[in-house]
């Protein structure tokens, strides 16, 4: 014997589809508590959903627009082809792919010069081998003046003088006439520059101090050349020169024809505790005059 079916609470029996060829009136899964009075036929028709004017039944779960059964909203591939909000590109990959091509590019380039300098300072104080004997050339090409490297500070024995280089120019004025400045210690001005300084620029520790180096390696005390290096220690030094009396407006605007630059040493004093004497007189090593020719100010090394 089939058992008895369940009732609505309230409500007449549920007709069966076998019985009457209709189908039976369920309850919605999302439908309130009150659905059971709204689809009573005897309830009010004011409590009707569809005794409002602008009641429209759409179809239920399950059914697409044209009636047809459709997918199960909570499961199935077309949950899993939902839309979904991706966060937005960054950095180089937000570029264009022309620009993305462009940034790689840049990145290669930037890449090459800095292993091939690299390379380059390694053979450079490596001991002599096979690469630096075929390339030496090459090799010093690439680190003088600028890169060039040495190892004094872990010498046995450490500079133990202090070395300032001075300059003065002659200069020709609005007039015609010439004028001859007085001597600009610039290694003080580096000093004043550095301390107190937390960040330094490279320029302000060793440009000049490397250029007096430079220019000393390469000249006897009579300041004459020793090597094929003589010429370019010279006018790499003047040019120095040259663009700190510039960049300090010394000469306020007019032509510099001739510079002259001289070092003046001192020793450093010894510690209390030590038994060496030494003078603290200074010393002076005065150069010869430059002359300045056009576009020098200008960085130019003609």
């Amino acid at each position: 014997m089939p058992a008895p079916r369940a009732e609505l609470r309230g409500s007449a029996p549920v007709r069966s589809t076998d019985a009457a060829g209709e189908p039976a009136l369920g309850l919605d899964a999302h439908a309130g508590p009150d659905a059971d009075t709204a689809l009573r036929p005897d309830a009010d028709p004011a409590a009707r959903p569809d005794a409002d004017p602008a009641y429209c039944p759409g179809p239920g779960p399950g059914v697409g627009p044209d009636g047809d059964p459709g997918p199960d909203p909570g499961s199935g591939p077309a949950s899993a082809t939902a839309p979904r909000h991706l966060p937005p590109r960054t950095g180089v990959a937000a570029l264009s792919p022309r620009y993305q091509v462009g940034a790689a590019l840049a990145l290669a380039v930037v890449a090459v010069a800095v292993c091939v300098h690299v390379g380059m300072v390694f053979l450079h104080v490596a001991p002599s081998n096979t690469v630096t004997k075929a390339h030496g050339k090459a090799i010093d090409d690439w680190i003088y003046p600028e890169f060039e490297q040495n190892w004094k500070l872990f010498a046995p024995n450490p500079l133990q003088q202090n070395i300032a280089v001075q300059v003065r120019a002659q200069i020709r004025g609005a007039d015609g006439g010439s004028r001859t400045t007085g001597w600009y210690d610039l290694s003080a001005q580096d000093g004043r520059e550095i301390d107190g300084n937390l960040v330094p620029s490279h320029t302000q520790q060793n440009e000049l101090r490397r250029a007096w180096d430079f220019f000393t390696a390469t000249h006897d005390g009579s300041a004459r050349p020793v090597g094929l290096r003589g010429a370019l220690a010279e006018t790499y030094l003047r040019r120095v020169v040259v663009m700190r009396l510039e960049r300090g407006a010394v000469h306020g605007g007019e032509a510099v024809e001739r510079v002259q630059v001289r070092s003046r040493t001192t020793n450093v004093p010894p510690p209390k505790w030590s038994t060496d004497k030494v003078s603290t007189s200074p010393v002076y090593r005065v150069l010869s005059w430059w002359s300045v020719p056009d576009g020098a100010t200008e960085g130019g090394t003609r």
